[in-house]
């Protein structure tokens, strides 16, 4: 994960973190007016942002998602969430460029048509699946620490919302933004330097754990939260429950950073 730090001297890389956080913020604050939670959430179209740009521009995106959410939270939803919100979006996006490469061939071919094969669309609603599951595990566990949300209420909400806005518009972004991003050299990976880049012997294994870690902790989340008390999926409230949550997805958050790490 060295690249989220030395992409700083990048002067190209600054930019698009600014860019990423001013698109994202611009899409959100609109809509902080269609709360699904009240305080903590709304509806999201711009969730395609964080997956989309961090494909594109790496930890640029990373970056720029976390401080965009952030923007946004000052229109209605600033608070103590506002923290694991923007460790969660920071990771949504990083996940969805550790996981995803992809098949220049089955984008750049199809641009003309704005759609992607259906092998490379699987691949992406797949990186989709995975990325929502962990901004949603990082930002329920957070507020279930907190103890303002349950997570089997909030993170069933932040997931379903991130990942059906990727699946229905994300692939459409992708195409129509790649063949023009990769022609003007603004591809993360042409911008930094070979030393600056991720390196790991293992990076298979890294996926692996991003995979166990993120979609494990999310799954565990939510089960002990709606089953093994007898919790409601839309109790209101954090109940005892709370403790056994936090217990059993801080293991799955440790799996999914050092996945990252690995990646």
């Amino acid at each position: 994960m060295r690249e989220v730090v030395t992409m700083w001297k990048y002067t190209k890389m600054v930019v698009l973190t600014a860019l990423t956080a001013g698109v994202f913020a611009a899409i959100l604050i609109p809509l902080k007016g269609i709360p699904i939670i009240p305080g903590s959430t709304e509806l999201r179209p711009a969730a395609v942002i964080p997956v989309v740009f961090g494909i594109l521009f790496g930890p640029a995106g990373a970056w720029g998602s976390a401080f965009g959410n952030l923007i946004g939270d000052f229109f209605g939803t600033l608070g103590i969430g506002s923290i694991f919100g923007f460790v969660g979006n920071f990771f949504f996006s990083l996940v969805a460029y550790k996981v995803y490469k992809p098949s220049i061939d089955n984008i750049t071919n199809n641009s003309k048509n704005k759609r992607l094969k259906p092998k490379e669309f699987i691949k992406f609603a797949s990186v989709g699946f995975l990325a929502s599951c962990v901004c949603a595990e990082i930002i329920a566990w957070g507020l279930e620490v907190v103890g303002l949300l349950p997570f089997s209420w909030l993170g069933s909400i932040i997931f379903v919302n991130n990942f059906v806005m990727n699946v229905l518009i994300g692939p459409f972004i992708l195409v129509l933004l790649y063949p023009r991003v990769m022609k003007w050299d603004l591809l993360w990976t042409d911008i930094m330097e070979k030393n600056d880049l991720p390196s790991s012997p293992i990076p298979f294994l890294g996926k692996l754990l991003i995979w166990v870690g993120g979609v494990g902790g999310l799954v565990a989340g939510i089960s002990i939260s709606t089953g093994v008390y007898g919790s409601s999926l839309f109790s209101t409230t954090a109940g005892t429950v709370g403790s056994m949550v936090v217990l059993a997805v801080t293991p799955c958050l440790l799996v999914l950073l050092i996945g990252c790490f690995l990646a």
